[in-house]
């Protein structure tokens, strides 16, 4: 069985303090020797020499604190907003720029509490555009510095909105997964409880008599024949009635859809014929069925069913247009049934429908399984293996 591909997970999700550890200290380097020069802001690149002392701490100071972004966010953006208006009072004023935009993105992205965000880009924008305003910039500058901060902390809360959005359709995924997985068991244990409790009520009563006059007959049959023949007569009278209330009982249960017709039970034997009445409708089949020994008759008629209910399913959710193969064959006291639908499905089957927990039930109930999915190259299989023997429970 095909497994689902895996989400991609990349550093920062599998190990974010790690990766956030690695961020700090590459931005650290980049404020170091990257700075902005000149009216333009063009960038350029300085040697050690060049850096002031005071510029190590506060860049140290405001990129460590990147560490601490994901539990902290607002505390630490107020922290760096904090450090970068120190640096603006001491010439420094374009020297952390890295770290703003990391905490801008770090807000969105990270924060619970949608008012603290608010607050926070707000107050972004305004002192951008405070800053811009006292450089006394045009207009197309000052616009652009108030909507850069916006944009970023957008995308981080956009993926924030998207994460959440994605998570919740995981769990209602998984909640629905969990019911129906629950209403198949539920099914399965209440028709185990409907059949104990008919037979119990109606052909437990009738066997009962069955042994009390087969007791009786014993006892007299020697000096009284003729009391023992009636009760014999009573005992056969019995289990003809237990007989006919048992097929009832389980053609109400499980009703034939073929009628109520309460004649010998199908088996293997009547496979071909249940393959030429399905090729009929229209399904092409390929029926490959070895030779077989005699089958205990509750082994020979589930083994049937399932073949039935096998192809039932192709005809319902594949078409006439599917191809499928059965397969029957033993080995080491062991029956494999294999239904292979080879063609593309017109609709998909169910993953975890009745009709499937059924079969899987009856094959458990001998002490035998059986598996059912979709297979790699499309269409749908089903196996089970059944023993043959006295391994059937």
């Amino acid at each position: 069985m095909s497994r689902a591909p895996r989400e991609f997970r990349g550093p920062f999700t599998r190990w974010p303090r790690a990766a956030d550890t690695v961020l700090a200290f590459i931005l650290f380097i980049a404020t170091l020797f990257i700075w902005f020069q000149g009216p333009d802001d063009t960038p350029a690149f300085r040697t050690v020499k060049d850096i002031p002392p005071e510029a190590v701490l506060i860049f140290a100071t405001a990129n460590a604190a990147i560490i601490w972004r994901r539990k902290h966010p607002i505390v630490v953006f107020i922290a760096v907003q904090a450090i970068s208006v120190l640096s603006r009072l001491i010439g420094l004023e374009e020297f952390v720029l890295f770290a703003a935009v990391i905490m801008l993105y770090s807000v969105g992205r990270y924060t619970d509490n949608d008012r603290w965000s608010f607050i926070a880009i707000g107050c972004a924008v305004l002192l951008s555009g405070v800053g811009e305003l006292v450089k006394a910039e045009p207009w197309p500058v000052i616009s652009g510095a108030l909507l850069m901060p916006f944009l970023v902390w957008y995308t981080g809360r956009r993926i924030r909105t998207r994460g959440d959005y994605m998570r919740l359709l995981q769990d209602h995924a998984s909640h629905l997964e969990r019911e129906q997985d629950y209403e198949a068991r539920r099914a399965v244990a209440d028709e185990r409880t409907r059949i104990a409790r008919e037979l119990h009520d109606v052909v437990a009563h009738r066997v009962s008599m069955m042994t009390v006059q087969a007791g009786a007959a014993k006892t007299v049959a020697a000096q009284k024949p003729e009391e023992a023949l009636k009760a014999m007569e009573a005992v056969e009278v019995a289990g003809r009635e237990a007989l006919d209330e048992l097929r009832h009982i389980l053609g109400v249960l499980r009703p034939d859809p073929d009628g109520d017709d309460h004649g010998p039970q199908p088996g293997l034997a009547d496979v071909p014929l249940l393959v030429e009445q399905v090729q009929k409708a229209g399904l092409s089949i390929e029926l490959k069925m070895d030779p077989l020994a005699p089958l205990p008759a509750r082994v020979d008629l589930s083994a049937f069913r399932i073949i039935q209910e096998a192809l039932t399913n192709v005809m319902k959710h594949a078409g006439s247009k599917a191809s499928t193969d059965v397969t029957l064959f033993a080995k080491n006291g062991w029956i494999t049934i294999q239904v292979t639908n080879q063609g593309e499905n017109e609709a998909s089957f169910p993953q975890s429908g009745f009709g499937i927990a059924g079969m899987r039930e009856r094959a458990e109930l001998l002490g035998g399984s059986l598996k059912a999915g979709p297979r790699p190259g499309g269409g749908f299989h089903v196996v089970a293996r059944l023993p043959m023997g006295s391994e059937a429970t």
